[in-house]
């Protein structure tokens, strides 16, 4: 089960990215594997010189009764120390961002987070993302 943040590609220009594995309790590994989570409002930050999660939201599970997660909580991202020395310089550069793009299980089971890190699109630009996204549609379908 992947979930995907679609609007991030629109809202960014992706210049790198990032595979961080993330610190989950039981109960949020079991929501994501159901698909009841979002990420379209998380963002990545620091906090005390770690890379956190923030604002992503995991549904609780159903089944776990009192020992249920917080559905918003700051969830620690896990990086190499020159992976997170990387991460902060260019988040520490003007007009710089840092989003997740997607959380996937890898091969071995565990939670990943796939971080992109991009400059902000101006209007301008996000209208040209629609106009160019139209025109692979309607030559998919065969017109003009």
């Amino acid at each position: 089960m992947q979930i995907l943040n679609r609007k991030a590609n629109f809202n960014y220009t992706v210049e790198d990215e990032f595979e961080a594995g993330i610190m989950l309790l039981g109960s949020e590994v079991k929501s994501i594997r159901e698909g009841k989570a979002t990420i379209n409002e998380a963002y990545i930050a620091e906090q005390k010189g770690e890379i956190v999660l923030m604002n992503c939201h995991i549904s609780e599970y159903k089944n776990a009764n009192r020992m249920n997660h917080e559905p918003r909580r700051v969830r620690k991202l896990l990086l190499h120390k020159k992976q997170i020395e990387k991460l902060l310089g260019k988040l520490h550069e003007k007009g710089y961002s840092a989003f997740p793009l997607k959380i996937y299980f890898n091969k071995k089971g565990f939670a990943k987070v796939l971080i992109g890190i991009g400059r902000g699109k101006k209007l301008y630009d996000k209208r040209e993302t629609i106009k160019k996204r139209d025109e692979n549609r309607r030559a998919q379908r065969g017109e003009e």
